[in-house]
């Protein structure tokens, strides 16, 4: 019992010592007037004798140049632009759409189905036509040198499947690709009639 006693009377003394700290609020009249008439232009400014004699002008005109009439007129200026805005976002889901398209244009590659055939044609004639340069007597400089001219062919066909551009573009580069190849095979079948006839 006397234990019990002794702790509670050293809680009783610990605790008197211990001063939490309190919020204080002292109301400052002047400072709440003078923030009332720069946010909305009523009340009076407070000490009067104090704005009369060292603020006097802005005393005759804080009431009409407070917040609330710039955020008004702001507020106006910006229903204003609401149009422009709508304008310009709808110019921009326009745009966004036509982008869209063209990405997906650019992605997939509709001419290579058009043209493909074609050219792996070609291609393949050109190969056969190689191979059978040495069977026409020619030299295997010759040979190295056309089957040179049949990877940039192929390399140029690679790359139009890889590039990034519209369809339409990549139909005019498998068709000039086209066109070199089958002229290069009428070259080369030349070549082959001349070597043949000469032996």
């Amino acid at each position: 019992m006397n234990r019990t006693l002794l702790l509670m009377a050293v809680a009783a003394v610990a605790t008197s010592g211990v001063k939490a700290q309190s919020v204080t609020y002292n109301h400052d009249s002047p400072k709440q007037n003078q923030i009332t008439v720069m946010e909305t232009g009523t009340g009076a400014l407070s000490p009067e004798l104090y704005y009369t004699l060292l603020h006097n002008k802005y005393k005759k005109s804080a009431a009409s140049k407070n917040k609330l009439s710039f955020r008004t007129l702001a507020g106006v200026n910006l229903y204003n632009q609401t149009d422009e805005a709508e304008a310009i976002d709808s110019a921009l889901v326009k745009r966004a759409e036509i982008e869209a398209l063209n990405v997906a244009d650019r992605q997939i590659d509709l001419a290579w189905l058009a043209e493909g055939d074609k050219i792996n044609a070609q291609m393949e004639r050109l190969q056969r036509n190689i191979d059978r340069i040495p069977l026409a007597g020619g030299t295997t400089d010759d040979r190295e040198r056309w089957t040179e001219y049949y990877h940039v062919y192929q390399c140029a066909i690679d790359a139009t499947k890889d590039a990034y551009m519209p369809n339409a573009q990549r139909k005019k580069e498998y068709l000039r690709i086209y066109e070199d190849v089958v002229r290069q095979n009428e070259i080369l079948v030349g070549y082959l009639a001349r070597r043949q006839n000469a032996t």
